[in-house]
């Protein structure tokens, strides 16, 4: 028994010395070897974060009961009333239009309103005399205002995202919070935060913007500090910012902090009334009369403690920034995206039924129906989203991959949805004025696309390249055995890693067969008796396609990662497809999510099949797009076989589909009314929304009528060609209508005439 047990473990032991030399080693320097330098701002930026749904999608294992687990998105009724009354007071005192053309900034009542009810300490602890909303609330409020303005919402925006205040609330010394915090709450300081120059955009490292630690005298005393010099454009807020949060490079050539002479990244707070600083000049970002512009500053010299954090976060800035930014990013610009798709759902349903061309609504013309659906659709997807992703937020998770998917692809349908209800209000959406309710919205898309992540940078760097490493298993592990300084060290971790990551390959990819074999039948979903009522289980097929392609990207990835290693980094618009099919199974499960936490089986079933659909046919398209563009034909091949061995599973929704979710946007509805909830309608005739809902309302009512007085014309011989006026006149002198029911009509002509009308101005007046 001892000899068997010796050369058991003799065998044993020359198998392992085998996979270590012949398997593992060559491995090892081949990853070494392959991986691409990488900066400490991509290190940091990778880092940064936390891995939420978008892990279970990329290991192909979506656990649905914890996706429906995750709390629902509920606003307190503090929260609540806030957005009643004192966001509702608000949009009342705003003009956007006045705003533009007149004032060229926010009027000083709404101004001094902002300051008054705490807009910018939304998420300042109540201990500092801010409000401490939740994140939905935060997006709920920027939402609401921004459907009246978005100068407005980006200037209630922008202390509560990235920021001085965020940043402090996560990083800054008590000395800081309990100076700034406060007087940040009232309005007392307005912030504005410089990182962007005319020489560094998308790749922050290469800020040219400079500290150098250095003695020097600051209020009558000798202290050592810090010299600045920089030149920063874009700020927003910065023409009437009191406090300046500024990144920038820190350096101490003369040793004075320590050994390290270039300490990184750094960001402070200084008071923008110290010499040197300039602040004050605007840029015009497309028309929109926000505060933004540049800000300079030449050796202004500050002490160390206006670090954020202190001295010792010095050189830290870079990850304290992006932390911040994946929180902030999930809030702000999906909900005014998210506002431009709900004003754009809400007046293209009442305006196609009002507006009549052939003597028929023209919500009724399939051309018109098509448009309306890719509306209908996506408001429900960017609904969905936006709650979606704030859930994780308000339970404490810094989704930063999930985040950069919402700022993604919600501005990207946002583009698709204003454009799209442009093209059904045709004239009365390009001519510009008070009257017009979309222009002003289609007129600012692109700064969205731009700000806070370049859209293109966005999908071709960050969703797949930094989903690929933070949400895989294994290749974190891989990267950190690989570059370990200690070789011996490092080659014995990832020999223990790279046999895992082979079982999972493995493993993942005989599941992938036999599920597309199957056609998906048996991915799992949920089930009748785990608390699911028969509304969700009508999705069913939706759950296990969504689960069939999410382990499908998990062994195309894995595979992807093999072959190209370090290489991929180049291969961008490869890594994007992937992280398009990541994106799209994300939105879809949020669609999901939605649907149980929201949603009536009677209403909503249609438009959440409709978004479905949509998402698994872009996931689909992506994938094939993947393969076409591979570079192996042999390889793509066979990575096509393993995920569609019986071709394109996928369609978008057929026209029946279009057409139900078309017809719910021209009629009252609760799904309508939740869907556009917190809209700003207004309630004077100075609102074009209001207006414009009032005549949907008459509408339905004098229909019956319309019906009526049509019908009775046809089965007499009455002349033909009458307008209204003579056609009613004739009518109650026939009997046809009552003289109430006259009026009706009359009334709702009045309105009709008035919400199809367009500003007109004279030469003076422009």
């Amino acid at each position: 028994m001892d000899f068997l047990r010796l050369v058991l473990g003799a065998v044993y032991s020359t198998l392992i010395f085998i996979r270590q030399n012949c398997f593992a080693r060559p491995l090892f320097w081949i990853l070494k070897k392959s991986l691409p330098h990488m900066s400490t701002t991509e290190k940091e930026a990778l880092a940064a974060g936390d891995i939420w749904w978008e892990g279970n999608l990329f290991q192909g294992r979506p656990d649905w009961g914890k996706l429906h687990s995750i709390p629902k998105p509920t606003l307190s009724q503090e929260e609540l009333d806030f957005i009643n009354h004192q966001v509702e007071t608000l949009c009342g005192l705003i003009d956007d239009w006045k705003i533009a053309h007149i004032d060229k900034d926010l009027s000083p009542k709404a101004w001094a309103y902002l300051k008054q009810e705490r807009f910018f300490g939304m998420i300042i602890p109540k201990k500092y005399g801010g409000l401490e909303f939740s994140a939905l609330a935060n997006s709920t409020i920027v939402q609401k205002i921004a459907t009246k303005s978005l100068a407005a919402a980006i200037t209630t925006m922008v202390p509560n995202s990235l920021g001085p205040a965020e940043l402090l609330l996560a990083y800054g010394t008590e000395d800081q919070k309990n100076h700034y915090l406060p007087k940040l709450a009232i309005g007392e300081e307005i912030p504005c935060f410089a990182l962007t120059g005319p020489e560094a955009g998308s790749d922050a490292s290469a800020i040219p913007d400079v500290g150098i630690v250095a003695r020097g005298e600051f209020q009558g005393k000798e202290i050592l500090g810090m010299r600045l010099t920089w030149d920063k454009r874009y700020i927003t807020l910065a023409p009437v910012a009191t406090v300046l949060g500024l990144a920038f490079k820190l350096y101490d050539p003369d040793g004075l902090l320590g050994t390290e002479k270039s300490l990184g990244i750094t960001v402070c707070l200084l008071p923008t009334h110290l010499p040197g600083i300039e602040i004050g000049k605007r840029h015009l970002p497309l028309d929109q009369y926000f505060m933004n512009g540049p800000t300079r500053g030449k050796d202004v010299f500050v002490p160390l403690d206006y670090i954020i954090g202190g001295p010792k976060m010095a050189g830290l800035g870079w990850r304290m920034l992006v932390e911040c930014l994946s929180a902030g990013r999930g809030i702000s610009l999906p909900a005014v995206s998210a506002a431009a798709a709900k004003v754009a759902y809400r007046s293209a349903g009442a305006y196609t039924r009002i507006r009549k061309q052939f003597k028929t609504s023209i919500g009724h013309f399939e051309g018109v129906e098509a448009v309306m659906a890719r509306i209908a659709g996506y408001t429900y997807l960017l609904e969905a989203t936006r709650l979606f992703v704030l859930s994780g937020i308000d339970q404490h998770v810094r989704p930063s991959i999930a985040t950069a998917i919402a700022k993604y692809h919600m501005t990207e349908m946002s583009r698709i949805v204003v454009l799209d209800a442009m093209d059904i209000h045709g004239g009365k959406a390009i001519m510009l004025g008070p009257k017009n309710y979309l222009g002003r919205g289609y007129e600012s898309l692109p700064i969205s696309i731009t700000v806070e992540g370049a859209n293109i940078l966005t999908r071709n760097l960050i969703i797949f390249g930094q989903g690929a490493i933070r949400c895989h298993p294994y290749i974190q592990l891989e990267i950190n055995a690989a570059t370990d300084k200690n070789m011996k060290e490092g080659l014995k971790k990832f020999d223990q890693v790279i046999v895992a990551h082979m079982g999972y390959t493995l493993s993942n990819t005989l599941r992938l067969i036999f599920h597309s074999l199957t056609g998906g039948l048996f991915c799992l979903a949920p089930k009748e008796n785990h608390n699911f009522s028969d509304k969700y289980i009508d999705l069913k097929k939706y759950y296990r396609q969504i689960g069939r392609m999410s382990l499908a990207l998990s062994v195309i990835a894995d595979y992807t990662l093999m072959i190209f290693g370090g290489k991929l980094k180049r291969r961008e618009r490869l890594s994007a497809r992937l992280g398009d099919v990541l994106s799209y199974l994300f939105l879809a499960s949020a669609v999901l999510k939605y649907y149980k936490d929201f949603g009536e089986k009677k209403t909503d079933k249609h438009h959440a099949e409709w978004a479905l659909k949509m998402c698994l046919y872009r996931v689909q398209e992506a994938f094939l797009d993947f393969f076409r563009n591979f570079g192996s034909s042999f390889i793509s091949y066979l990575l096509r076989e393993l995920v569609f061995p019986f071709g394109r599973a996928y369609a978008m929704p057929r026209d029946s589909l279009d057409h139900k979710i078309a017809e719910g946007m021209m009629s009252p509805s609760n799904l309508r009314d939740r869907l556009t909830q917190h809209v700003y309608l207004g309630t004077n005739e100075e609102q074009p929304l209001a207006n414009l809902e009032d005549a949907l309302t008459q509408m339905i009512a004098v229909e019956p009528l319309l019906t009526k007085l049509d019908e009775a014309f046809k089965q007499s011989e009455m002349p033909k060609g009458l307008d209204l006026g003579m056609k009613l006149s004739l009518a109650q002198k026939k009997g046809i209508l009552t003289e109430q029911e006259i009026r009706l009509i009359q009334q709702f002509e009045l309105v009709r005439k008035k919400v199809i009308q367009v500003d007109e101005f004279s030469n003076g007046e422009l």
